[in-house]
């Protein structure tokens, strides 16, 4: 195939990754150019392709596993950063997003990817976004290497632990190989961010979830452990689907609603400001699919409600289902000023009243008098599954 054939193929392949922002806009899948969102700068366009889908792993869950019936391609260096530069240099494309398969050796490969990086750094000087994907089996020193070129790192640690991922990849190695080169890439951005504040470089990883019956409170105990202790900037969970022409083609689905929920509970780690142990698990050890995570702590905590509007410190307002943290800060700021009277002054500073009624008082009565039930919102259904807050595919109202 010529280059233009094997860009394209490539793009398509990476535009199935998980573990980069979802496309919000305009495609071009020619040479994989996809609107995304970027918290805080609004959307962006980004250039998403593998270095080669050719791979000698055996990832039940992966079509282009070692035994895959897809049609094979690779790139050079040299034509995947000459792909983006003429697309950046074009306006086309302001990042890039570089993942790759594992044929053979996994430091032959990684070091492909990082030659492409140091192309884009320091001969085409390009000083924008780089994500790129450490291959399982890459060295501690490619680790140091990409955390040099790179933005942003992903180590996909694909299960909570070694007998999930062996389940999973008999190749991947937990303990000794994924987790801790994660946690290099973590210390290495931790300590350059705390030496210059001004560094945003950070690591994410993914999760394949309900392949192996690996339970949401494994998963998420390892992901507030990496997030605590500042190595992690968020995770990604896929629920497992079924791929035919795979070794697990004929394993059950995971349900959508728990790859949400599972979302929804790590960003309540990551900015709520709770704790793993105050996460409410179902005797499986998994999380409710009727309530999110913070409805189900709600219930499971009534002494702390109804909260006064008036009164009641940020701290515990961003704790009731429908207020997030921007609302809870407006809040705090506008009763400063003025009194609420109806619930639609709550509505005209963000409070989701339909869900928050039941848990507040609006001096001294009770917003709603119907208590949480059983019930899938509009944005479980994916009506909106394209406003990321991060680069998950969950809306910023599905958190509140």
């Amino acid at each position: 195939m010529d280059r233009r054939r094997r860009f394209a193929l490539l793009a398509e392949a990476a535009s199935l990754d998980r573990d980069q922002p979802p496309a919000v806009g305009r495609f071009d899948s020619a040479v994989g150019i996809a609107q995304v969102r970027v918290p805080g700068r609004g959307t962006t366009n980004l250039m998403r392709v593998m270095q080669t889908n050719a791979c000698s792993l055996s990832c039940g869950y992966c079509p282009t596993f070692c035994g895959g019936k897809v049609k094979r391609a690779a790139l050079a260096p040299e034509e995947v950063a000459r792909t983006f530069m003429d697309a950046h240099r074009a306006g086309l494309a302001h990042g890039l997003f570089l993942t790759s398969g594992v044929p053979g050796r996994a430091v032959r490969a990684t070091d492909r990817m990082l030659a492409t990086l140091a192309i884009l750094r320091e001969r085409e000087d390009f000083g924008g976004y780089v994500h790129v994907k450490l291959l399982p089996g890459a060295e501690a020193a490619q680790v140091d290497e990409a955390a040099r070129l790179a933005s942003r790192i992903s180590v996909n640690l694909e299960g909570p632990g070694d007998g999930y991922v062996r389940r999973l990849a008999k190749e991947k190695d937990f303990s000794g190989d994924l987790l801790p080169k994660l946690r290099h890439a973590g210390r290495i951005f931790r300590d350059a961010r705390r030496e210059h504040p001004a560094r945003v470089g950070s690591t994410t990883t993914q999760f394949v979830v309900g392949a192996v019956g690996e339970r949401d409170r494994e998963i998420l105990d390892v992901v507030w452990r990496l997030e605590r202790d500042e190595l992690l900037h968020h995770a990604h969970f896929s629920a497992f689907q079924p791929v035919v022409g795979t070794p697990m083609e004929g394993r059950s689905p995971t349900p959508a609603r728990r790859e949400l929920r599972l979302y929804q509970a790590e960003h309540l780690l990551r900015d709520y400001g709770f704790r793993f142990d105050e996460l409410a698990f179902e005797g499986d050890g998994n999380l409710s699919l009727d309530h999110d995570p913070k409805t189900a702590w709600a219930l499971a905590h009534r002494e702390h409600f109804p909260l006064e509007i008036m009164g009641a410190p940020r701290e515990l307002l961003v704790r009731v289902p429908g207020i997030g943290p921007l609302a809870s800060r407006r809040l705090v700021a506008a009763r400063r000023q003025a009194t609420f009277r109806f619930a639609s002054d709550l509505r005209g500073v963000g409070v989701d009243v339909a869900r928050a009624g039941w848990f507040l008082t609006l001096r001294g009565r009770r917003v709603s008098t119907t208590p949480p039930v059983f019930q899938l919102r509009l944005f479980e259904h994916g009506a909106h599954l394209t406003q990321a807050p991060y680069t998950t595919a969950v809306p910023p109202c599905a958190y509140r």
